[in-house]
């Protein structure tokens, strides 16, 4: 079955799903495999549960009227996506970078929402699965998208575009992550300079680009359409750092006429994050003071710089992920906050051959502050000669953490994805 038929029974049944214990009644089941499953194997348990059809690539689990049999599915979905794209003449933004994708993405979202029809990726499904149901989530009512991308291999911001068909891109940063895959920093901007790669071949093809460094200005050069933001310079829209202590309060010195915007993010790293929601806000012309209020309106969830108030203590929770760039900025901004401050790190995770020097380096800048405790987690930084409390995981973290009954502290916890940091505060 080519794309064209499948969709025209995707129109009946407008909902797919890859995951038989979410499956609504009515969807269309893509038995996608991955390492440890084969998504084939769950047809019969899809269609039993209420799938319109299950959609495989193995002949032996066909269900007779109740399956349909594709090359591959994951490529089938891929293009289904792409011809369901292809229905809509709307903006389409993609958002790719190190840090910050996914807080640029959903200050953008609220932002835009305020004025339009607005879908946008849930969460962080952002990758080769993600951004085709993303796009399968586009209505027929939708006036704008916003996809998040997320990449560790070359190749991939290029092959999301390809069924995405942004018309508007931004890329966060380029720093320390992935290196595993992209093996050096000049790796990660060419994987992330995909997508400008992508709006650069557009006529009409506009970019919103974060003026202060330097690297995505010579990365958006030939774009037809760039749009400027930053904290200085000839920027579109300029923004400063007001207070940090915790909530971010920015200042606009150009390009909004509401001068004070009161974040309810923590850590002055979310600048750039807030001003890019500004920019893409303004270049949609959303009324000021909508662009304002869903902004100051916006509280980060699933562990992205929550603060989190726990008795006597205040606890700044971004143990979503974390990489050397990352780290490095969390650090920082919370080393200028007063009082009594406790470290509470994970390793980092696909760093490849420079994990060690990497984790050297933020052992070191650690020793640059003080602290009332450090405690580091991880079999990475046991690997270094440090000073601090050293714990195998979030288990024995949160042991010491009870056996220590810290009172009027802020705390910082962040790591990598897979260190399940923030089970460390969990009761």
């Amino acid at each position: 079955m080519n794309p064209r038929e499948l969709y025209e029974i995707y129109k009946a049944h407008p909902s797919v799903q890859t995951d038989t214990r979410k499956l609504k009644n009515g969807d269309i089941f893509f038995a996608l495999k991955g390492p440890n499953f084969n998504g084939n194997e769950f047809a019969q348990k899809a269609i039993e549960r209420g799938a319109s059809y299950a959609v495989i690539d193995q002949k032996e689990f066909k269900i007779p009227s109740k399956t349909i049999l594709v090359d591959d599915v994951l490529v089938t979905l891929q293009q289904l996506a792409k011809h369901h794209r292809e229905q809509f003449n709307i903006p389409v933004i993609a958002i790719t970078g190190s840090n910050g994708k996914t807080t640029t993405k959903e200050l953008i979202h609220a932002v835009l929402s305020s004025s339009f029809q607005t879908c946008t990726t849930e969460g962080n499904l952002n990758n080769h699965i993600g951004v085709p149901i993303t796009i399968l989530k586009i209505k027929d009512d939708a006036e704008m998208a916003v996809i998040e991308m997320g990449a560790n291999h070359i190749g991939e911001i290029a092959s999301y575009c390809q069924v995405a068909l942004p018309t508007h891109g931004l890329i966060t940063n380029c720093g320390k992550a992935h290196l595993e895959g992209f093996e050096s920093e000049e790796g990660v901007r060419k994987a992330k300079g995909e997508l400008f790669d992508y709006l650069r071949t557009l006529t009409h093809g506009y970019a919103f680009v974060m003026w202060d460094y330097d690297y995505l200005q010579k990365m958006s050069k030939g774009i037809s359409g760039v749009i400027k933001y930053g904290s200085k310079g000839d920027a579109h829209v300029i923004g400063q750092v007001l207070k940090s202590d915790p909530f971010l309060e920015v200042g606009i010195v150009q390009g909004l006429n509401e001068k004070n915007i009161k974040t309810q993010l923590v850590g002055d790293y979310n600048l750039p994050n807030v001003l890019a929601a500004v920019t893409v806000g303004k270049f949609f012309k959303v009324p000021e003071l909508k662009i304002t209020t869903a902004i100051e309106n916006y509280i980060p969830s699933n562990s992205r710089s929550q603060l989190i108030e726990k008795g006597t203590n205040k606890i700044i929770l971004d143990a979503y992920n974390a990489n050397p760039t990352s780290m490095k900025l969390a650090i920082e901004n919370f080393s200028k906050l007063p009082g009594d401050k406790i470290l509470i790190l994970g390793s980092m995770a696909e760093l490849g051959k420079v994990s060690e020097q990497e984790h050297g380096m933020l052992v070191g800048q650690i020793k640059n502050y003080h602290w009332k405790a450090v405690a580091l987690v991880g079999n990475e930084f046991e690997k270094i000669a440090h000073p601090f409390f050293q714990f195998k995981n979030y288990i024995e973290v949160k042991d010491w953490l009870r056996g220590n009954h810290f009172e009027h502290v802020s705390m910082l916890v962040k790591g990598s994805r897979s260190m399940q940091m923030e089970k460390t505060i969990e009761a």
